[in-house]
């Protein structure tokens, strides 16, 4: 039986065989049961990792510590509003604020605490805690956005969508007259996109290009 720690371009943490290319966490999530409570943060911090650091082995869930948490690709992090982690990922993360910095036109990068406040802002409704989505155009969206589609997260590329599952990117569409679009990406993590930072996509996302 799987754990329950694949994570979901809705934010979802689901318990699925589905394997991916990116770690993370939001902190210690599950119990001495191994199993998720109802608490789906315990730090604004939400990071994205390598799977493999020095090829230490380590235990997904250990007691108190924290939950790792895994995703299909960098894509579905960003949507989930995960941002990478500036020790495991370090040059990722500077790229990822320096875009940030000029996205928004500022003189230096902003510190990781201000990115994740802002992050925090945009992802969770602060009510009901679910994710809060805005509606965008899809003309407008950058490569690396994800998107509601026909009912299901799609990734946008070269405007395409491209419906995604944990077996892969499907078929790129070009939907005719479809202009406004559900957005799961935060809009921080859009303006970083659209400043230049280059998401790690899974391999099956370029081969269903048309």
């Amino acid at each position: 039986m799987p754990l329950q720690n694949r994570v979901l371009p809705t934010q979802e943490i689901v318990a699925d065989p589905g394997r991916g290319l990116l770690m993370g966490n939001r902190g210690c999530l599950h119990g001495p049961d191994r199993r998720l409570g109802t608490t789906r943060w315990r730090s604004k911090a939400w990071i994205c990792c390598v799977l493999d650091w020095k090829g230490i082995q380590r235990d997904p869930m250990p007691p108190g510590r924290w939950t790792a948490l895994f995703f299909f690709d960098e894509a579905v992090a960003l949507a989930a509003g995960h941002r990478p982690c500036h020790y495991c990922r370090r040059r990722d993360f500077l790229l990822y604020a320096g875009a940030w910095a000029r996205g928004r036109g500022l003189p230096e990068r902003p510190r990781a605490a201000d990115m994740d406040a802002v992050l925090h802002s945009e992802r969770v409704e602060s009510r009901t805690r679910r994710q809060r989505t805005t509606t965008q155009d899809l003309s407008e969206l950058p490569d690396g956005a994800m998107v509601r589609f026909d009912g299901r997260p799609a990734l946008v590329l070269d405007q395409q969508v491209l419906p995604w599952s944990w077996e892969g990117y499907g078929e790129a569409l070009r939907p005719p007259g479809l202009h406004q679009v559900e957005t799961l990406t935060p809009p921080a993590n859009l303006l970083v996109l659209k400043a230049g930072f280059a998401p790690l996509l899974h391999p099956s996302a370029r081969s269903q290009l048309r």
